[in-house]
């Protein structure tokens, strides 16, 4: 996994990598957008990343983007397949993430996280036994609600 701030910084020993939003790149990998916002963009949540759930092939990034202030994105370390490497994003900083364990990842945003602002990264050929496994993660407040509304979708996404 390839961790990328904003600012070109290293996060986690990882190397620099240029925020690429829905690119494809030259090795044949995409990079996708998730955007950090205050509220949906028809208003009826706040605090939300858009889209909440995501599906990606192994060896795609996800730049987490922030597009409203006051949110970052972290990983859940209850919510990760085996192998695969936790995150943390600076409030108000983007941060690109590269996912290359197939599985059900959970992330949050630090100060928002009982409010329910909380989403997921499907990666490769998920398994109805990896999104059991998540749903088993405690969750509070609305992030409960939430996840089960996600978990629904991700369940739909992998047909």
């Amino acid at each position: 996994m390839k961790i990328t701030r904003r600012d070109g910084l290293k996060m986690l020993g990882a190397t620099a990598l240029a925020s690429v939003p829905f690119k494809a790149l030259a090795d044949g990998h995409t990079t996708h957008m998730v955007e950090m916002l205050n509220k949906e963009p028809d208003g009826s949540e706040r605090q939300v990343f858009n889209p909440p759930v995501i599906k990606i092939a192994e060896g795609d990034s996800v730049n987490f983007v922030s597009t409203d202030r006051g949110h970052n994105s972290a990983s859940n370390a209850d919510m990760l397949p085996e192998g695969a490497e936790e995150w943390k994003g600076g409030i108000n900083d983007d941060i690109e993430v590269t996912f290359t364990v197939p599985g059900v990842y959970g992330y949050f945003c630090t100060p928002h996280q009982s409010a329910g602002m909380v989403g997921l990264v499907l990666v490769g050929d998920v398994t109805q036994e990896q999104i059991d496994a998540a749903k088993e993660v405690r969750q509070r407040g609305k992030a409960r609600a939430r996840y089960e509304d996600y978990f629904a979708m991700a369940e739909e996404m992998i047909g």
